[in-house]
């Protein structure tokens, strides 16, 4: 067998393992309905209480946990960052009806989410959703960019401050995966100087890490050339 044919193989049998957390009973049902019919995923957990599924992540690892946001007991947004915290190798995708600027931007801000899907996204999409997370990418569809968008253009206003251009280029260094001192050396600045950029950057655009401030860089056209 071709040694690429074989890779390719080997890729398309790899399985992801998915945990689904909702307070309603029906929407897991529906879930596990759906996603059951595509080989390439395995429910292995599922739970209407957050503290359960954190029990239960304890014995089982996964690779997607699909989370509601408003839920009793527990947030979305407070389960999600005990995930993280707990099982950094379990990729987050929020599936809620909550289309909220605010409470998306704290789910990427605070949780550092993969991904955020508002309920009446089709199968086709979730899907494409679920194997980009598990695969290390990103995923927020064009409604929740839209919020995303609206919410960042709201913030942006009342701070009143401008980001600089020598803000932008290191914010587009930045998304690059450029560490300091490589930002330093290619601008001929002090590493101490980026360093003072980079919290001016921070607290200007009112994010709080590197995937916060690359989504506010996407959505205020500061980068431009990538897609999610």
């Amino acid at each position: 067998m071709d040694k690429t044919n074989w890779k390719d193989e080997a890729k398309q049998k790899k399985v992801i393992k998915i945990a689904i957390v909702d307070d309603h009973q029906i929407v897991i049902d529906g879930l596990v309905s759906l996603l059951s019919n595509y080989a390439q995923f395995s429910i292995v957990l599922v739970a209407v209480s957050p503290i359960e599924i954190l029990e239960q992540l304890e014995n089982i690892q996964v690779d997607v946990l699909m989370t509601d946001v408003t839920m009793p007991q527990m947030s979305g947004l407070d389960l999600a960052i005990a995930v993280k915290n707990k099982f950094p190798q379990t990729r987050i995708l929020a599936l809620s009806m909550n289309d909220q600027g605010e409470v998306i931007n704290e789910m990427i801000n605070k949780a550092g989410i993969s991904g955020y899907l508002i309920k009446n996204v089709d199968k086709t999409e979730l899907v494409s959703a679920i194997e980009t997370i598990a695969a290390g990418g990103y995923y927020f569809n064009e409604e929740v960019l839209d919020e995303l968008d609206s919410h960042c253009l709201k913030q942006s206003r009342n701070k009143g401050e401008v980001l600089t251009n020598r803000e932008k280029e290191i914010i587009n260094l930045i998304e690059k995966e450029n560490s300091n001192k490589q930002i330093a050396d290619q601008l001929f600045i002090s590493e101490r100087t980026v360093e003072t950029h980079r919290k001016n950057i921070f607290r200007k655009t009112g994010t709080n890490s590197v995937l916060g401030l690359i989504k506010y860089a996407y959505q205020n056209k500061i980068i431009l050339d990538k897609k999610y």
